[in-house]
């Protein structure tokens, strides 16, 4: 039987040297659970770090966690990917470490970006800034993410602004996407008027939050038989 899943899959940690440092992975797990969200995704931008520390809290309040990264293509396309096992996750970590463009971040310069344990220790600082481009393409990214059998969402491509429509003005005939994802006091349907998107492209809204105050102010709504990889995969082709 269907079942109602409220979903925002697009949140940062404190890592991402944008986000507030308020946005710890309890704050980000109570807050999702005070607001009513069964499924949420973790993408800070170009690291995997923290994804995992969330996972393990949300658990424990029956909230779902899609394990993943918000990269940023050498075209400046930022994209979400998410990956169902923890050897995939890592994978692509290595994968993210080889490819960015290291731009020192001394003494958090351009952001603070703290990787962090269950119990909120701080275990480590990224000395390189974590919103750099990766020396990799768009369809190489999404090849990459494909290979590990990931889910790839180009993201926000309504904003002015490092979205695909923004940075390249088109979806390359050779892309693959699970969805696109729109952002903002929008609605689908504008979407779609605006960037002539057929019925076929699936669209999800996520928050895009930076601060815990964003997180599940804009969401989906999946209806799925469960909340497993394979049915959230399922449900957004």
């Amino acid at each position: 039987m269907m079942q109602q899943y409220k979903a925002d899959l697009h949140i940062h940690t404190a890592l991402s040297p944008c986000a507030d440092l308020g946005m710890s992975p309890t704050v980000i797990v109570q807050t999702a659970k005070a607001r009513g969200l069964s499924l949420i995704g973790i993408a800070d931008h170009n690291s995997t770090l923290n994804a995992l520390v969330v996972k393990r809290l949300a658990e424990k309040e029956g909230i779902v966690v899609l394990t993943g990264v918000e990269v940023t293509t050498v075209e400046e396309v930022h994209c979400l990917a998410f990956f169902e096992r923890e050897q995939q996750l890592l994978d692509f970590q290595q994968y993210l470490e080889e490819k960015i463009l290291r731009i020192a971040n001394p003494d958090g310069q351009l952001g603070d970006q703290p990787v962090v344990d269950t119990e909120e220790n701080i275990v480590a600082m990224i000395p390189y800034w974590l919103t750099a481009a990766l020396q990799s393409g768009i369809s190489a990214i999404q090849r990459k993410v494909f290979a590990l059998n990931g889910i790839f969402i180009p993201a926000h491509i309504n904003r002015p602004a490092n979205g695909l429509f923004a940075q390249l003005g088109f979806i390359p005939p050779d892309l693959q996407f699970d969805a696109l994802e729109f952002t903002g006091q929008t609605t689908a349907q504008a979407v779609r008027a605006a960037y002539h998107l057929g019925p076929e492209l699936p669209l999800i809204s996520n928050s895009d939050a930076h601060f815990p105050e964003h997180i599940g102010a804009s969401h989906s709504v999946f209806y799925m038989n469960d909340c497993s990889f394979a049915e959230i995969h399922k449900a957004l082709r």
